[in-house]
């Protein structure tokens, strides 16, 4: 099974992923700097330790989820992360296709909004609903499957287009 490392990341990554490592940084900073110490109150001083983890623990889990790259077999799509693999079914998939203008206005409803990658559910007008696992969304690469699409970024599209249709046969190609 060939593997496609993902695209480099694009400079919208890498400014959201800069702003938002600043805001955690800036926000574990603040939380540890306003811990209560020696108060009578119950449980204030625990409380506040709790919260100074929660940037790290963000920060920990956007790491372990970076994309680093896919393969593709007959039957899923593995998307390759830090220590483990994500597998998405591709029964019955359909088309593929590079035209990143399918993802213009698209909105985030659940998932990472660009700290080290742009992985979760988003929404399209142009394709509905669709499952992201993006470094650089100007070299997109949309899968339809039915009811629902997955969107990757490989390192190079037009490779990865050929070896899913290499192993899908007769799945439309569209740019």
């Amino acid at each position: 099974m060939p593997h496609f490392p993902a695209a480099p990341w694009s400079t919208m990554l890498r400014v959201a992923t800069l702003f938002g490592g600043g805001v955690l940084a800036a926000a574990g900073i603040g939380a540890v700097m306003a811990i209560p110490r020696g108060t009578r109150v119950p449980f204030a001083e625990t409380f506040g330790v709790f919260v100074a983890f929660v940037p790290p623990a963000i920060a920990i889990s956007a790491v372990l989820f970076v994309v680093l790259g896919y393969e593709v077999d007959r039957h899923e799509l593995r998307v390759r992360r830090l220590l483990w693999w994500t597998s998405v079914p591709l029964t019955g998939l359909v088309r593929v296709a590079t035209d990143p203008a399918l993802l213009k206005g698209s909105v985030r409803v659940f998932g990472n909004g660009g700290l080290l990658s742009f992985t979760g559910r988003f929404r399209s007008r142009e394709i509905g609903p669709y499952r992201a696992f993006v470094t650089d969304w100007s070299r997109a690469v949309v899968l339809f499957v039915p009811g629902r699409a997955i969107v990757v970024s490989p390192a190079d599209p037009a490779a990865f287009v050929r070896a899913v249709s290499a192993r899908f046969p007769g799945v439309a190609v569209s740019s």
